[in-house]
């Protein structure tokens, strides 16, 4: 029973810490803000959970080539990201870019995408 509320206790912590948070994070990231709830957290529990959740599709992941996978809560909806080429740090889009359908050759059908802008953030400007 005790390891059962330990699991749930670790897991609410992390998701917690996906709520909180407006951008993907680093599983390192989330380990450092769920430590605070749950101080015996380690990065395999992390991990672990993180693969649970987003085979439950609470949590997907964000992944920028070159980088290591970032993620965040599913239920946020469709958008895109930019990456601070300096920082690394990767925010969140709110809107989706229009005419894509004016892109893509005819007779083809799009079903999903992904838009990641590079540069520089407001801080490392």
């Amino acid at each position: 029973m005790a390891i059962e509320q330990r699991t749930t206790r670790q897991k609410e912590a992390i998701k917690a810490v996906l709520a909180e948070q407006e951008h993907p994070l680093l599983p390192d990231e989330i380990l450092t803000l769920a430590l605070r709830g749950v101080p015996s957290l380690g990065i395999a529990t992390v991990y672990r959970t993180l693969k649970t959740l987003q085979e439950e599709g609470q949590v997907c992941c964000v992944e920028i080539p070159g980088q290591a996978p970032r993620y965040e809560r599913a239920d946020k909806g469709h958008h895109h990201h930019f990456h601070c080429r300096k920082c690394h740090a990767v925010f969140d889009l709110e809107k989706c870019v229009e005419g894509l359908k004016k892109l893509v050759p005819a007779g083809f059908r799009v079903t999903d995408h992904e838009i990641t802008l590079h540069g520089l953030c407001k801080s490392c400007t």
